[in-house]
C-alpha cells in the first residue's frame, strides 16, 4: 500500500507518498517532473508524519540532513549517483563532472545528469545542489525558480 500526502511549503504544494518500508516520492506541483496519486494510491498523513516533520524542520532551516528510510526502485547506475548525492552537505553545490568523479566515472557527467534528473525523491535526495560546471544553474524538475529557492533557503540557514 501507498501512502500520499500534501503539504504546504516554501516552493508550493508538495506530493509526498510512501509506506511502512520508507519514502517513495517527493513531487512538486509544478514542472517536468509532476506527478499524481495513483488510483490504488490511499491519501492518508499518518504514516507519513516523520517525512512530514523532517521536510517542515528542513524548510523552517531546523534541519540539514534527513534521516528518513527511502525506497529507490531505480537502476543500479542511478542508484549509485543518488546515493553520491546524498553525501553533499547542506547549503554547498556540486557540479554533474563533481558528482561523477566522486562515484568513479569522471566521463559520465551527461548520465549522471540523467540520472540526476530522474529522482524520486526530490529535497531529501538533494538534486537540487547539482549545478552546471560554469555555476550557472541547470535544468531542474521542480524548475529552476524553485531550484534557486531551495539553494537560497540552505544558504539562510548555512
Amino acid at each position: 500500500m501507498i501512502y500520499y500526502q500534501y503539504m504546504k511549503s516554501p516552493v508550493g504544494k508538495l506530493m509526498v507518498a510512501g509506506n511502512n518500508k520508507g519514502l517513495h516520492l517527493i513531487s512538486f506541483p509544478k514542472g517536468k517532473k509532476r506527478s499524481f496519486p495513483e488510483a490504488h494510491w490511499v491519501e492518508n498523513q499518518k504514516p507519513l508524519q516523520e517525512v512530514l516533520r523532517q521536510l517542515e524542520a528542513y524548510f523552517a532551516g531546523k534541519l540539514k540532513a534527513f534521516s528518513l528510510d527511502i525506497c529507490l526502485n531505480v537502476p543500479p547506475f542511478q542508484k549509485k549517483v543518488l546515493t553520491a548525492l546524498r553525501q553533499v552537505p547542506y547549503g554547498e553545490t556540486i557540479s554533474y563532472g563533481e558528482l561523477a568523479k566522486n562515484i568513479g566515472n569522471p566521463k559520465a557527467s551527461r548520465a549522471v545528469g540523467q540520472a540526476n534528473a530522474r529522482n524520486p525523491i526530490s529535497i531529501v535526495i538533494p538534486c537540487h545542489r547539482v549545478i552546471g560546471s560554469s555555476g550557472k544553474l541547470t535544468g531542474f524538475g521542480g524548475g529552476i525558480a524553485v531550484k534557486q529557492t531551495l539553494l537560497d533557503l540552505e544558504q539562510q540557514y548555512r
